[in-house]
C-alpha cells in the first residue's frame, strides 16, 4: 500500500505525458462523431493537449533544478528535460498548425494523424526524462512506432508506402542492436538505473570488453536514430516519401530526442570511458559532414536534398559532444533549438507549394517563387541563410559556437574541416536560391498560404533571425539544460 501511495504521489512528475496522452486519446474518441467538414477539430484538440502540456512543464519549471526523481528513481525531471520537453512541443505546435490545410488537400484528414502526433510526443519527454533503461527503450519505441505509422500515411502514395517499409525495417534492425547494448549494461550492472551502471562502468577497466562491447552497439542504435552515417540510409527515402509535415516532424522533433538519449547516455551511462568513445563520435561527424554534403551536390527533390542535408547537420552537433566542455554542450543544446524552428520553416514552404496535381517538392517546383509569392521566396532564402550558417541567422551562431568549443578544446582540425564543410552547403543551398530568384515563374496558381501556416512560418523566422541577432537569451536556456551534468 505504502508503494502505491508513493506511485500516486508521483504522478505530477510525468503531467506533461499524461497531458499528450489524455488528448490523443481524447481525439480517437472524438473523430468519428466529427462530418468530414469538421475534421479539423482534431487539429485544435492536439494543439490544446500541446498548451496544456506546455502548462504542465511550465509549473515544473522552479522544481527542475532539484532534479526531482520519481516512480523509484526512473525517471528525472530536471533542468535538461524541461528544455527539451518544450522544443518538443514547440516542434509538435508547429507540425500541427502546417498539417491541417496539407491533409484537406491530400484527402487524409483523420484524427489518428494527430493523435500519433502527441503519442510520439509523448515518446520524446520520456526520452527526455528517462533515468532507466526500460523508459528509455519504451520511450524510444513509442515515438519511432508513432513515426512508422506516420510515415505510411499517405495510402494511395507509393513513395509514402515505400517510405514507411524501409523505415520499420530498419528502425526495428536498429532498435534490436540498442536493445542488446541495454541489455549488456543490465548485465555489467545488475540494474537498469543509469545512475548504478555509471557506477558499474567506472570500476571497470578502460579496456574492459563488455564495456567496449555494449559502448559500440548503443552507439549503433542512437547514430541509426539521429541518422549518422554509415546509418543513415534510411533518411532520404523517409523523408521524400513521407508526408511533407511528418518529414518536418521527423527532421526536427525525432532527431533532437534522439540526441537527448544519445547526450544522457553518454554523459553519465559512458562517462567514465569517454576517452574511448570521442574518437569514434568524432570520425562519424566527419562522415557526417562529408558525405551529407556532398551527396546534397546533386540532388533535385528539395525534400530528399533537405535530408542530406540534415546529415551534415547531425556532423555539426555531434562535433559539440566531442569538444564535450560546457561551451561544446551548450553549443549543442542551442542548435537543437533553432534548427527546430528554421528546418521546420524551410519544410514550409515546401508545404504551401503543394495542390491538387502538384506535390511541390521537386527543385524546378521552387521556380520564380519570387514572382508568385514573394514573402513565401523571402522566407525560404532566411532559412536556407540559417541552414548554410551565415548571419545574421541562428544557424551561424550555432556553427560559431562549436567552432569556438572545438578550439578551445584544442581540436583544430575539425573546427577548420566544419569551416571548410559550410562552402558546400552554400552551394547546394543556393541552387534553391537560384531557383527562387532567377528561373522562370510557371504558369499556374499563386501557392496559397492558410492561416495556421503563416502563423507557423512566422514564428519560425522570428525565432531563426532574433537567435542570430540576439542570441543572448537562447543562450541562457542552452546553459540552463545542461547544468545537470556540471554539478559537483
Amino acid at each position: 500500500m505504502r508503494d502505491i501511495l508513493f506511485q500516486i504521489r508521483d504522478i505530477p512528475l510525468i503531467l506533461p505525458e499524461l497531458m499528450l496522452a489524455f488528448f490523443g486519446m481524447a481525439i480517437l474518441l472524438t473523430d468519428f462523431l466529427l462530418e468530414k467538414e469538421q475534421k479539423s477539430w482534431n487539429a485544435v484538440t492536439a494543439m490544446m493537449g500541446v498548451i496544456f502540456s506546455g502548462l504542465s512543464l511550465w509549473i515544473m519549471y522552479p522544481s527542475a533544478r532539484a532534479g526531482l526523481r520519481g516512480f523509484r528513481g526512473t525517471i528525472v525531471t530536471d533542468q535538461f528535460f524541461i528544455f527539451f520537453g518544450f522544443i518538443f512541443l514547440a516542434a509538435t505546435a508547429l507540425v500541427i498548425l502546417l498539417s491541417a490545410r496539407y491533409l484537406e488537400i491530400e484527402g487524409e484528414q483523420h484524427g489518428e494523424y494527430y493523435a500519433l502526433l502527441l503519442f510520439a510526443t509523448v515518446g520524446m519527454m520520456l526520452l527526455a526524462c528517462g533515468n532507466d533503461l526500460i523508459v528509455l527503450f519504451i520511450g524510444l519505441e513509442t515515438m519511432a512506432i508513432s513515426f512508422y505509422v506516420l510515415t505510411g500515411f499517405l495510402r494511395r502514395d507509393r513513395r509514402s508506402n515505400e517510405g514507411a517499409l524501409k523505415y520499420v525495417l530498419l528502425g526495428a534492425f536498429s532498435s534490436a542492436i540498442l536493445a542488446y547494448g541495454f541489455s549488456i549494461l543490465y548485465g555489467i550492472s545488475g540494474s537498469t538505473n543509469l545512475e548504478d551502471i555509471e557506477t558499474a562502468v567506472a570500476t571497470r577497466p578502460a579496456t574492459d570488453l563488455l564495456v567496449l562491447l555494449a559502448l559500440a552497439t548503443v552507439a549503433v542504435g542512437l547514430f541509426f536514430k539521429v541518422a549518422a552515417v554509415p546509418f543513415h540510409q534510411w533518411a532520404p527515402d523517409v523523408y521524400e516519401g513521407a508526408p511533407t509535415p511528418i518529414t518536418a516532424f521527423v527532421s526536427v522533433a525525432s532527431k533532437t530526442a534522439s540526441f537527448a538519449l544519445l547526450l544522457r547516455l553518454f554523459l553519465t551511462v559512458f562517462h567514465p570511458i569517454r576517452v574511448d568513445w570521442e574518437m569514434l563520435v568524432a570520425a562519424v561527424a566527419v562522415l557526417s559532414m562529408t558525405v551529407g554534403n556532398i551527396a546534397a551536390l546533386t540532388q533535385n527533390n528539395v525534400k530528399r536534398l533537405l535530408a542530406y542535408s540534415s546529415i551534415s547537420h547531425v556532423g555539426y552537433i555531434l562535433l559539440g559532444l566531442v569538444a564535450g566542455n560546457e561551451l561544446g554542450l551548450k553549443a549543442m543544446a542551442f542548435y537543437l533549438l533553432v534548427y527546430a524552428f528554421f528546418n521546420t520553416g524551410a519544410f514550409a514552404i515546401v508545404i504551401i507549394l503543394r495542390r491538387k496535381g502538384l506535390i511541390g517538392d521537386e527543385l524546378e517546383d521552387m521556380n520564380g517563387l519570387i514572382e508568385r509569392s514573394p514573402g513565401a521566396a523571402i522566407l525560404m532564402l532566411i532559412f536556407l541563410l540559417s541552414l548554410a550558417g551565415i548571419p545574421p541567422t541562428a544557424g551561424f551562431i550555432g556553427k560559431l559556437l562549436i567552432f569556438w568549443a572545438l578550439i578551445e578544446t584544442h581540436h583544430v582540425v575539425l573546427a577548420v574541416l566544419a569551416v571548410l564543410y559550410i562552402l558546400p552547403a552554400v552551394y547546394y543551398y543556393f541552387r534553391i536560391v537560384a531557383a527562387m530568384w532567377v528561373s522562370k515563374a510557371p504558369e499556374g496558381p499563386r501557392p496559397r498560404i492558410s492561416l495556421a501556416q503563416a502563423l507557423a512560418l512566422g514564428i519560425s523566422v522570428a525565432v531563426t533571425l532574433a537567435a542570430g541577432v540576439y542570441p543572448e537569451p537562447f543562450l541562457r536556456l542552452a546553459k540552463y539544460s545542461i547544468l545537470p551534468f556540471f554539478r559537483s
